[in-house]
């Protein structure tokens, strides 16, 4: 009688499950990697409260008052002033362009007002698409530079004149977060789309025994390549329509840029996106590896792009990594042109970032589907 449990066959199963799972090297990676990943990425690049984010000081007259009051919001850590002596053009230039997230505007009376006992003001002009990353730096704003400025004058704490701190929210100053959100997810929605449905154009076909067909038509590996990416361009363009007239109809997002631009910065988004998917269809061999290198991609990108979280709340090596995925600098330009209103040469280092992803995944696809045919 058979028994209904054996040791020896269940052993044998484990070794032969065991064996066919080392063999299948590309997912045992993705079963170590993948969670590998998030937990470092969860455990030191993601951080709610983004400190050092990057300030203009506009000040035509920097007196000990005023550079007393710009030490003090740097040792807040909130603030680093890379450009403390702006004029209101360049950092109204810096601010549009995201190279700074505050400008900090003193008036040239300012240290009179205060040695005079009145009530002086100053502005603070706070990016606000991302309403959760500047909110910590603005909440502390007032009392630590009032507290710098009795310092200054020696007045006992509590004693000094009432500074006046106006704090402007531009291009979202309700901070409604879907302003923030909507445009990043037209992103992360071509993002996941295009990839995957592309990586699955070549394993498809090695799949279902197609690709000796394909293989023996009279055709080059460029033109192979612009056959199976071409279609998918005209997906996305469809997504992209659903895509803005909802996020218009819905959900009320202004559009203050030029359509024309924020077409064109699309359209290279997702040219680098299909391009990237045939790249992991010459590496899959089966379309569950295509699938699983689309995750092991799309996670990482997602959490390093600034769309889940604020990107200057990431450390350094955090914010290198997010410089080398598509999505962080179409998040830029997206936002950019919808909400501020940018032009092209204002998103020209976002577009012409999109522009090097292209060039560069279409030389690998290329080189990757020529060794495929050898």
């Amino acid at each position: 009688m058979t028994r209904v449990l054996s040791l020896a066959r269940l052993w044998a199963l484990l070794v032969k499950e065991t064996i066919q799972m080392r063999r299948d090297r590309l997912t045992f990676a993705m079963m170590i990697g993948i969670p590998l990943v998030q937990l470092m990425l969860f455990g030191f690049a993601i951080n709610n409260d983004p400190k050092e984010l990057p300030a203009a000081l506009v000040a035509p007259t920097q007196d000990r008052f005023t550079r007393a009051m710009v030490s003090a919001l740097e040792l807040t850590g909130y603030y680093r002033f890379i450009a403390p002596g702006a004029t209101a053009a360049e950092a109204e230039e810096m601010i549009t362009r995201g190279d700074v997230v505050f400008v900090v505007t003193v008036p040239s009376d300012f240290g009179r007002r205060v040695e005079r006992g009145d009530d002086p003001s100053i502005l603070i002009e706070a990016d606000a698409t991302d309403p959760a990353a500047a909110s910590g730096a603005i909440s502390t704003l007032g009392t630590v530079a009032t507290e710098a400025l009795e310092r200054e004058a020696g007045l006992p704490q509590g004693s000094g004149p009432a500074l006046s701190v106006v704090v402007h929210k531009r291009y979202n100053p309700e901070g409604i977060t879907q302003y923030n959100i909507v445009p990043g997810l037209l992103g992360v929605i071509l993002q996941l789309t295009m990839v995957m449905m592309t990586a699955m154009a070549l394993t498809r076909e090695t799949e279902r025994g197609t690709m000796e067909n394909l293989l023996s038509m009279p055709a080059t590996p460029l033109e192979i390549m612009l056959g199976k990416v071409v279609p998918y361009l005209g997906v996305g363009a469809v997504q992209v329509v659903v895509v803005l007239v909802a996020s218009k109809a819905i959900f009320g997002i202004p559009m203050v840029g030029h359509l024309s631009v924020i077409l064109i910065g699309i359209f290279v988004f997702v040219l680098s996106l299909v391009i990237l998917g045939y790249l992991i269809s010459t590496v899959a061999r089966t379309q569950m590896q295509a699938m699983q290198l689309t995750f092991f991609f799309f996670l990482p990108s997602l959490m390093l792009s600034g769309f889940m979280f604020p990107y200057r709340g990431m450390p350094g090596w955090a914010q290198a990594l997010g410089e080398i995925f598509p999505l962080t600098h179409f998040l830029r330009l997206i936002r950019s042109v919808m909400l501020k209103g940018a032009d092209v040469q204002t998103v020209a280092q976002s577009m012409a970032a999109l522009l090097l992803f292209v060039l560069l995944l279409s030389l690998a696809a290329l080189m990757r589907f020529r060794r495929t045919l050898d």
